[in-house]
């Protein structure tokens, strides 16, 4: 019998599968709606769709408070569980946005208890890195990031633009996501954190034994993965992997 927790926090990186997990999550109707709530770009978007004053009217501190409350509310959707994806490019700034919230706390452990409950970290990663990185390079350059199941685009950054192999892009992107995946792991260790360990491979091979686990690992009945629908489609084709190809002739010093 697991433990129960109040909240988890999905720890990943960019393209590992994260959207597709938090959009199987939020459908359980148990674990919350998970979301990217502390990107700081996204700071400023999030305050207006929850309809918060101005963080350049507020002190700093009462702006956090208003913000980490409407964060809880989103994150559980009037469900037992908080839920959220963080990256890990954006854990220093939670971090420093909370501790303020609660001084003379320093472990980052304890400020994130505070804030949402006894939490479970789920470490997801994408074993085929290359692959992550090429899936990266595709969507800056196409602007497009996900599509529904129906073909659909549910989420676009950018406007297209023409498809063009770059090594040099490939290299950076997949240096950083193996740096990203370390900083987690040793983040893990200095905190005395034991996360559960979830693989892109896995989750896509099976989500819904993927989701079963989580909700076991939370203290939730697992039947709720049940007939689940995963909510975005898989983009990479015959492109992504002619790409690898060329990478893995000539790969990029950077890599």
């Amino acid at each position: 019998m697991y433990d129960m927790y109040d909240a988890y926090i999905i720890c990943a990186t960019p393209r590992s599968g994260s959207t597709l997990l938090c959009g199987m999550l939020a459908q359980t109707g148990v674990a919350g709606q998970p979301d990217s709530f502390f990107r700081s770009q996204s700071t400023d978007w999030w305050a207006k769709h929850w309809g918060l004053p101005d963080r350049t009217k507020l002190p700093q501190l009462e702006f956090e408070r208003v913000y980490l409350a409407a964060t809880l509310r989103e994150g559980k959707a009037a469900t037992p569980l908080f839920g959220m994806r963080l990256m890990q490019e954006s854990l220093d700034g939670l971090c420093n946005r909370l501790a303020g919230l609660f001084p003379g706390t320093t472990h980052a452990p304890l400020v994130l208890q505070q804030a949402f409950g006894r939490t479970l970290f789920i470490h997801l990663t994408r074993g085929d890195k290359l692959a992550q990185a090429v899936s990266r390079v595709r969507a800056e350059q196409s602007g497009l990031w996900h599509r529904a199941p129906d073909g659909s685009e549910i989420e676009r950054l950018g406007p297209p633009q023409p498809l063009r192999y770059d090594p040099q892009r490939i290299g950076q992107i997949l240096q950083k996501l193996k740096t990203d995946d370390q900083n987690w792991n040793e983040w893990f260790t200095r905190c005395g954190i034991t996360p559960l360990r979830l693989t892109y491979e896995a989750l896509s091979h099976d989500p819904a034994a993927a989701v079963a686990e989580i909700l076991r690992r939370l203290g939730q009945d697992p039947v709720g993965a049940r007939d689940l629908s995963p909510p975005v489609a898989k983009l990479s084709d015959q492109i992504n992997r002619d790409w690898i190809t060329r990478f893995r002739a000539a790969p990029h010093p950077l890599a």
